[in-house]
């Protein structure tokens, strides 16, 4: 009979810890195609979109956000980026790349503020804040970046975790955020990796679950992201080839 372990079910998941990174960079570089750049001397990430447009970047500064998400301009979109602290729960920022590589995008998206209040978070004046008044998002004007916080008190030691998005952002990724912010259901972590100062503020609940779903959690994930992919590809009308004039005969 297989082994089970101890699994801890946490909500609000912005008050989960950051969790595993692989749960990123591991379906990004294997279901999406994103390559990884070498160098075992630094101590960093770096993932770079199939079309060389879109990077992905783990720098481990403390003083610094540790992710940064970039794309460059196209034709028909200025550049972007955003930044997500280290302890950001990785479910939110995979809901955002998740968005970032969906081959068929929505053709509009719900405004993050409508998100967010469906999901009981009300205004503070600048911007909505959680029900329990920990996270904070803010637009700043119409045409503004949107900033996000968890922060259990105004001092410097109360900051859990930050995030920016520059205002060139898509509007279907910064709602895709949105909506994992809000979203109420519980993320897994190891009962042991929950951050001390968040406990009292969260709702967790531990459960037994086997050792194989724990180990294939990701595999799925990938697998679940890979199938999306060859969906799209086998849905999307293959490119005509250009068509050639026929060369007149001289006379």
């Amino acid at each position: 009979m297989p082994h089970d372990i101890e699994v801890a079910l946490v909500a609000p998941r912005y008050l989960a810890g950051p969790g595993d990174p692989s749960w990123i960079t591991v379906p990004l570089h294997r279901a999406c195609g994103w390559s990884a750049a070498e160098d075992p001397l630094m101590p960093r990430v770096i993932l770079t979109s199939p079309d060389q447009q879109a990077t992905l970047r783990i720098d481990p500064d403390p003083d610094e956000p540790w992710w940064t998400v970039r794309h460059a301009r196209s034709s028909d979109q200025p550049a972007w980026s955003t930044t997500f602290d280290a302890r950001t729960p990785v479910e939110i920022i995979a809901a955002f790349t998740d968005a970032l590589t969906d081959r068929t995008p929505p053709a509009s998206s719900p405004h993050p503020y409508d998100l967010l209040g469906q999901a009981g978070w009300h205004d503070a004046g600048e911007g909505l804040v959680s029900p329990d008044g920990i996270t904070a998002v803010e637009h700043y004007g119409n045409d503004g970046p949107w900033f996000a916080e968890a922060r259990l008190s105004e001092d410097d030691s109360g900051l859990l975790w930050r995030a920016y998005l520059s205002n060139t952002t898509p509007p279907r990724l910064v709602a895709a955020f949105a909506q994992a912010l809000a979203d109420p259901t519980p993320v897994r972590r190891n009962p042991h990796r929950i951050p001390a100062r968040t406990r009292e503020h969260t709702h967790t609940r531990t459960v037994h679950v086997s050792v194989g779903d724990v180990a294939f959690a990701l595999e799925r994930r990938v697998a679940d992201l890979s199938a999306r992919r060859r969906d799209t590809a086998s849905t999307t009308p293959a490119a005509r080839p250009p068509r050639v004039p026929k060369q007149r005969r001289a006379r």
